[in-house]
């Protein structure tokens, strides 16, 4: 007990605020090629130099190699890579990692008193005060003759041609001198700890993503409105389109057997009539249950052959994953234990007070009898190794906030150790603290609420909420201004221009978006009491006429090329807000270094009216700061949209914006005039 107290009480530094890590010690995100700014505070007793040093490692069984480090370096499964931390005079430590490959990595500080460090600013300190440096020189002779022991072979000669020098009595002191603040004795010394000296923090974990996981935009269509999964069938040809117009995921609601008891009519409706396609949720029938392709879509070849023609077309097609049963699913007569029994001996379907799902049994994740948990969770990962099998690395989860959190924690852990380049969207339309914390445990990204956010200050509010707040290092949003259960806002009965308005926004403001099919239609018809369409595609399929004069699609295209065009959009903590004397006028921008030169910078400021039916005219005050323009002068802005440019004092600008002319501007920023 008294040498593990002595042991502690040798830990001379503290290593503290270590970033970036979740509240929950959890796993921050980063992106493949990103990098990521690691930063502590070391505090430690007296006035010696500390140095620091970072080192990282994958810690899901994969082999891999970090950005810049070279193939002597390659961390194979569980080997560190290290690289030095700056530490300046207050003990601030700061480093960098970035990953070349997608996984689950972990990270580590150490941090120790630099011996050589010290002794050099001291011997600099007493040269100015005029000092004899007799002794000085013999106190670093020997800091040098223990370091030699570990510094590679081929840079000890210049170690010890270094400590002959310092203990030399032919030498003057002004040639000893040299020697000791030579720059490149300092590039072989410095940092390079004493052994027994130090001190390394807990590990952390980090989980490197692929592009998707923050960047992307979304089209979501359900397939048996489109004819199914048949080569020839409209959903092959939409497939073109849809990668024509630059989307990068198509998004299908679940393509399972319906079940038939209790199938839902047209609208909801308790009595399904004989032509009744029920709702997609309601998992499960005779022909099969997850693992298995609705037969009226085609069979699993077609399937394969759909997902495989996407790829070669640059998309991916994302499943929804959604963990609820019809009554006739195949698990309700092998696995009543996997549902909550009533006391009656029924099983209970799903309820949301005051609404009620007759035709959807919820799963109960935590069975009384663990060896039927283990079962349970077994198969719901069986049903993801199915789809992956089958080409699927996307998956949209349906209400993962009604299930356990350690549900989803070990199970997109199980899938990523294995893919780790499968990406999981939450649709969790919850309390924040959920939303953060199904982010926290392993989501790739999340649904926000960006769909109700309508007003300046609302979008203002939140946009630096995700951009910059306390989750954003592990929250990933992904805006949709409707889904096929949402019609908020402007868009119940809403005009052309509020289609717009809403698309131009969520393109833009975040780096992934998405667009329920039928908004490029402009379908607003409102349910007359909730915030719904009133005829959902959930219970019925849809023939819509894509060719329609009310198409925006040509907008939409546009947006996403926008999107692909410009770096800066890539990004959420890119976003800045900038000042406009309009309530209804609200200005943002986005900012990304893309290289060196004249012109490292790529700007994008996106200025939108908020009442997209009325003309508003306003005057914008840019954040020179925020644009990397703070230097002064004018600028030029260029309308991606449009191809229209103007020079601007960048001190308040007038914009002139509404239904006759457009509902924003997209602009390229520069320095100007042109």
């Amino acid at each position: 007990m008294v040498e593990a107290r002595i042991t502690k009480a040798n830990r001379r530094i503290l290593i503290r605020d270590v970033e970036p890590v979740t509240p929950c010690g959890l796993a921050t995100k980063t992106i493949v090629g990103d990098v990521v700014g690691v930063r502590a505070t070391l505090v430690a007793d007296g006035h010696d130099v500390l140095s620091a040093t970072l080192r990282w490692r994958r810690r899901d069984g994969h082999a891999s190699r970090s950005v810049g480090a070279s193939s002597a370096n390659a961390s194979s499964a569980g080997a560190w890579t290290e690289s030095s931390m700056s530490v300046d005079d207050h003990g601030f430590a700061s480093g960098t990692l970035s990953f070349d490959e997608p996984g689950s990595y972990e990270f580590q500080i150490t941090a120790f008193t630099d011996h050589f460090a010290t002794w050099r600013r001291d011997l600099r300190l007493r040269h100015d005060a005029g000092e004899d440096l007799s002794i000085e020189f013999a106190e670093g002779a020997a800091i040098l003759d223990r370091l030699a022991r570990r510094v590679p072979s081929e840079r000890r000669e210049l170690l010890r041609s270094s400590v002959a020098t310092l203990r030399s009595e032919t030498c003057s002191a002004a040639v000893r001198l040299r020697v000791a603040l030579d720059e490149s004795l300092a590039e072989v010394a410095l940092g390079r700890p004493r052994t027994g000296t130090t001190t390394r923090s807990a590990t952390f974990p980090i989980r490197a993503d692929r592009e998707l996981a923050v960047f992307g935009a979304w089209y979501e269509m359900f397939a048996r409105s489109e004819g199914g999964f048949v080569k020839g069938s409209r959903i092959w040809r939409r497939l073109e389109t849809i990668a024509e117009a630059s989307f990068d995921v198509l998004y299908l609601p679940p393509i399972h057997p319906v079940g038939i008891t209790h199938r839902k009519g047209r609208n909801n409706t308790l009595v399904a009539g004989p032509n009744d396609v029920g709702s997609p949720w309601a998992i499960g029938s005779a022909e099969g249950g997850h693992d298995t392709l609705d037969p009226a879509l085609g069979d699993l070849a077609d399937f394969r052959a759909f997902v495989g023609r996407a790829r070669e077309l640059g998309m991916e097609v994302a499943l929804d994953y959604a963990l609820q049963c019809s009554p006739d699913h195949p698990w309700v007569a092998e696995h009543p234990e996997w549902f909550t029994q009533r006391v009656d001996g029924s099983i209970r379907y799903a309820e949301n007070p005051p609404k009620k799902y007759q035709d959807i049994y919820p799963i109960n994740f935590w069975p009384d009898d663990n060896s039927d948990r283990a079962a349970l969770w077994n198969a719901c990962l069986d049903i993801l190794w199915t789809w992956i099998e089958l080409g699927i690395k996307v998956f949209r989860v349906d209400n993962p906030h009604t299930k356990p959190l350690a549900f989803w924690e070990w199970i997109i852990s199980e899938v990523q150790s294995v893919h780790p380049d499968v990406v999981f969207l939450s649709e969790a339309f919850t309390d924040p603290a959920m939303m953060h914390s199904l982010a926290e445990i392993g989501f790739s990204q999340s649904y926000t609420y960006f769909t109700w956010r309508h007003d300046k200050t609302g979008l203002t509010e939140y946009g630096e909420e995700l951009a910059h707040g306390q989750a954003s290092g592990w929250f990933r949003p992904n805006l949709w201004p409707t889904t096929p259960d949402i019609l908020t806002g402007q868009l119940r009965n809403g005009s052309k221009s509020a289609f717009e308005l809403r698309a131009l926004l969520a393109a833009t403001m975040g780096p992934s978006w998405g667009m329920y099919s039928g908004y490029e239609l402009c379908e607003g018809d409102p349910h007359p009491e909730k915030e719904e369409y009133a005829f959902s595609e959930k219970y019925e399929l849809k023939n819509r006429d894509f060719e329609s004069p009310k198409s925006i699609w040509g907008f939409i295209s546009a947006l996403n090329r926008i999107r692909r065009a410009n770096p800066a959009l890539s990004r959420m903590d890119t976003l800045n807000f900038h000042h406009v004397d309009h309530d209804d006028v609200i200005a943002y921008s986005h900012v990304r270094r893309v290289g060196p030169g004249a012109s490292p910078w790529n700007r994008v400021l996106v200025i939108a009216n908020l009442s997209p039916d009325e003309t508003a005219e306003a005057t914008v005050y840019l954040d020179r700061d925020a644009l990397k323009l703070s230097d002064g002068g004018p600028v030029s802005v260029s309308d991606l949209l449009t191809g229209e440019s103007w020079n601007w004092s960048g001190y308040g600008d007038y914009v002139r914006l509404g239904p006759a002319d457009r509902v924003g501007h997209i602009f390229s920023v520069d320095y100007g005039p042109r």
